[in-house]
Order: C-alpha cells, then structure tokens, then sequence
C-alpha cells in the first residue's frame, strides 16, 4: 500500500508543479525576478543566460525534500522530491530541447503535441519586455494553440493521390 501511496504522492506532486510554475512564472520571473529572466527574452550573444539560474532556484527545494526525507526516513518527502525532479527533468527536455532547441532533436517534428507547445511559447516570446505576455504554461498548453496547429496541418495537408488501375 506504502507504494502506491509513493507514485500518487511523486505523480501528484508533477501535476502541482504546472500549475506553481504558471504562477511563478507570470508573478515572479516576469515580476520581481525580471532581472533573470529578461535575457531569455531578449537575447544576448553565447550560450548561457542569466534565466538559467532559475535551475538552481527550482533544483534546491527537490534537493532538499529528498536529503531530508532520506535523513529522517520520511518517504513521503522523498516522494515529493522524486515529483519534483521528474518536473525538473520534463522541463529541461521540453522546454530546452524541443522548443528552444539547445541540444539539435526533435527539429522537424510534426506531432500535434510538439508543435503546439512550441507554437505557445512562441507567442510567449513575442513579448520582449515583462508586460503583456501571454501562455505562461509549461506542458499544458490553451486550446486556442491546438486549434491553430490543428488548422495550420489541414491546411498545410497534402491531398491524397488516388492510384487508378492502368490496363
């Protein structure tokens, strides 16, 4: 029973953290946090940010649940810890290499789901200053982003070519 407990607790935890990044995302990185986050935004000559300091920020609280839970032998801790991690690591592959594309796969994509989360951090990026942005998400993307990803792959579609019989 204990384990099941462990995956709804790590399992509970990723699906928490989308909604706590939105919000840090919109009040603090684009708030008081600005500072760190412009540079991801308007973009500065090599390869590092200050934004990726943020990676620091969000690995120490997953840090510290697992240390703790293993000192005080509080599963659950490392559970929420565990669920953090794996947010950290969901983050990294998608927001670093699928949409911002630091590390070259996943360049041609033409899944549905790809496209849509990279189409909403495009329009994300439109904005260059801390006001006004727009889909501050991370993996749950609006619905206004699926249908015109929906709409661009109808119209972008190739018709199918009948074969006919030759005699």
């Amino acid at each position: 029973m204990t384990s099941i407990f462990i995956i709804l607790i790590v399992l509970g935890t990723f699906i928490l953290m989308e909604g706590l990044t939105w919000c840090i995302h919109r009040y603090v990185m684009h708030g008081f946090l600005w500072v760190l986050h412009k540079d991801h935004h308007q973009k500065g000559p090599g390869i590092f940010e200050k934004n990726d300091a943020f990676f620091l920020i969000f690995a120490i609280p997953s840090w510290l649940f697992i240390m703790l839970g293993v000192i005080y032998q509080a599963w659950w801790s490392i559970a929420v810890g565990s669920g953090l991690t794996l947010y950290g690591i969901a983050y990294f592959l998608v927001h670093e290499i699928i949409i911002h594309q630091r590390i070259k796969w996943f360049t041609r994509s033409d899944n549905t789901y790809i496209r849509t989360i990279r189409w909403a951090h495009k329009m994300h990026h439109k904005h260059t200053e801390k006001d006004h942005g727009e889909s501050f998400g991370f993996l749950w993307v609006a619905k206004k982003y699926w249908e015109k990803v929906r709409e661009d792959k109808k119209r972008n579609a190739k018709p199918e070519v009948k074969e006919t019989a030759s005699v």
